[in-house]
């Protein structure tokens, strides 16, 4: 009889393969449908009295176990230790919380499983059964929570007072596996930070190592033959019969001593068993200390790793910028660029995005980029499948201020509409630098000498902190030699621009007053061909002209 998964939702997504089983796709990380499946949006319960491993109510009762769990991992070695409590005021408490891991135990039984080698969840009651009791699982589960010192009590009607069951209890640690599951699910969940959450694992760790290193080395004194030859009989006189709280805190004062590796020397072995022991636990703390050094120092360089790159980067610039010998003012501008680069890298988010696919990426540069590109004036009134296609292309920038973006007199391989902060255009003329105009949000640079493709007429130097947006010379031109009826707009809104320049500004262009006195709009409109929008030329000789698209 093959078994039959399903999945419930809208907790979980259900997929169908070929064989009509339904795959689990869903909320864990760690699940990966095969490929192949088609989604089923239709509504589907599991077998009856079957529960889901990621149902919300079920999540909240392993998280109440965690809590259980912690009492066990504290009592066990504690009872151990101290014999009296484990039949005495924790009796009951051991009592109500084994309770509780039976009742588990039988849940068990009903939780639906994800199958490892086929990622389908299977709700088969058979399956479920035979998979729990086929495993460690079901064995140490009911040995970790069998009450063994009431069961003898009950049989024999006598209360044993060896050390038999204090050992039996130390079964109970088989639940701590359910903490370590708690841990590992809550370092993948983004709602928590995974420092905090690594940092807490950690002092958990150790509290633990510290409890049971002093509970056993009690347990040691305890039983030696002489209690005056003991670690804690050397200082404290008839300790068996003094407070059990007495003897707890100067076992947990010993454990964290020698475990800091302070050695106060107050406390020390007094015979050859303490010594193996103490032997013993210094070993075991030279690992647990690599671990929790290892661990932290992996955390705290990871959270300084954007820092440390940053200044890596600050001084190869340097080195360089000495080496070349660049002026003061390269250098400070490359410093500024870098410095800015790693300020902004949070906004940009490109490796990020670099590995979303490619639908999605457009999704984000038309929710954050579309209203700016139709601000511009080189694209007003043209289509909004252009706007969309102009957009999936560009690339968002940030510069410091007193940074050129463009340069006089290189070529033109991109242009700019200005998003946010303020530039200032200039010229060189005879050797010194000339102030001609200032641009703001929504306005234009360096198209002028894309669309003519000249060398840039005028270099533009941010004047404060601006966000730009780049678009490619070739993809501009290959997205608008596609649309012809836009590539007129485009021609039109660019010779109105043109026409409005300052008297100054227009002289700095070469060609532009002949131009602009030869054309008309009605001679551009008619110059268009169908697939091809044609050249654009003044009848100069010297060859001024608009790049055809």
């Amino acid at each position: 009889m093959s078994s039959e998964t399903r999945s419930p939702l809208p907790l979980l997504l259900r997929r169908h393969t070929s064989s009509e089983s339904k795959n689990l796709a869903t909320v864990s990380s760690s699940l990966l449908p095969a490929f192949g499946t088609v989604i089923d949006e239709g509504y589907l319960q599991l077998k009856k009295y079957t529960i889901a491993p990621y149902d919300r109510r079920y999540r909240w009762w392993q998280t109440f176990l965690v809590i259980l769990v912690i009492y066990s991992a504290w009592a066990s070695p504690f009872e151990l230790a101290f014999k009296k409590v484990a039949t005495g005021s924790l009796m009951p408490v051991d009592l109500t919380v084994d309770a509780f891991f039976a009742a588990d135990i039988i849940l068990t039984f009903f939780v639906a499983y994800l199958d490892k080698s086929t990622y389908l969840l299977v709700d088969d009651h058979k399956k479920i059964a035979i998979r729990y009791a086929t495993k460690l699982w079901l064995p140490m589960d009911i040995a970790s929570t069998l009450p063994f010192q009431s069961m003898y009590r009950v049989i024999t009607g006598k209360m044993h007072q060896g050390d038999i069951f204090g050992f039996l209890n130390l079964l109970r640690l088989w639940r701590l596996r359910r903490v370590s599951e708690l841990f590992t699910r809550l370092e993948k969940d983004t709602r928590f930070s995974y420092f905090w959450t690594r940092y807490c694992k950690l002092i958990c760790v150790t509290l633990f190592a510290v409890h049971s290193a002093g509970c056993f080395y009690y347990w040691l004194a305890i039983h030696h033959k002489t209690s005056k030859k003991t670690w804690i009989g050397a200082q404290i006189t008839d300790f068996e019969h003094r407070s059990i709280w007495l003897g707890y805190t100067y076992s947990i004062y010993w454990s964290i001593v020698t475990l800091t590796t302070v050695g106060y020397g107050d406390l020390h072995a007094e015979n050859t068993g303490e010594k193996v022991f103490n032997i013993l636990y210094m070993l075991f703390n030279i690992g647990l200390t690599a671990y929790l050094i290892g661990n932290m120092t992996n955390l705290i360089v990871h959270s300084a790793i954007r820092t440390f790159a940053m200044r890596d980067a600050i001084n190869e610039i340097l080195r360089y910028a000495s080496k070349n010998r660049l002026p003061e003012g390269l250098k400070e501008q490359m410093l500024a660029h870098m410095q800015l680069k790693f300020k902004t890298a949070e906004l940009q988010q490109e490796e990020v995005l670099e590995d979303l696919p490619k639908a999605i990426r457009s999704s984000i540069a038309q929710h954050l980029f579309h209203k700016t590109v139709e601000k511009a004036y080189l694209f007003k009134g043209i289509s909004d499948d252009l706007v969309t296609q102009l957009v999936s292309e560009i690339k968002a920038e940030y510069f410091p201020p007193k940074v050129d973006i463009i340069l006089q007199n290189e070529i033109p391989t991109d242009f700019y509409i200005i998003a946010a902060g303020a530039m200032d255009v200039l010229i060189y003329k005879n050797g010194t630098e000339q102030f001609l105009t200032k641009q703001g949000p929504a306005e234009m640079a360096g198209e002028i000498g894309v669309i003519f493709n000249i060398p840039q007429p005028f270099t533009v130097r941010t004047k404060r902190l601006s966000q730009v947006i780049r678009i490619s010379h070739h993809h501009f031109k290959q997205i608008v030699q596609q649309q012809n009826e836009d590539g007129k707009t485009i021609i039109l809104n660019f010779v109105q621009y043109l026409r409005s320049l300052k008297q100054e500004l227009q002289q700095e262009i070469p060609f532009l007053t002949e131009l602009l006195g030869d054309m008309n709009i009605e001679h551009v409109e008619s110059s268009q061909e169908p697939q091809n929008t044609e050249t654009l030329r003044s009848d100069n000789d010297e060859g001024a002209h608009i790049e055809g698209w």
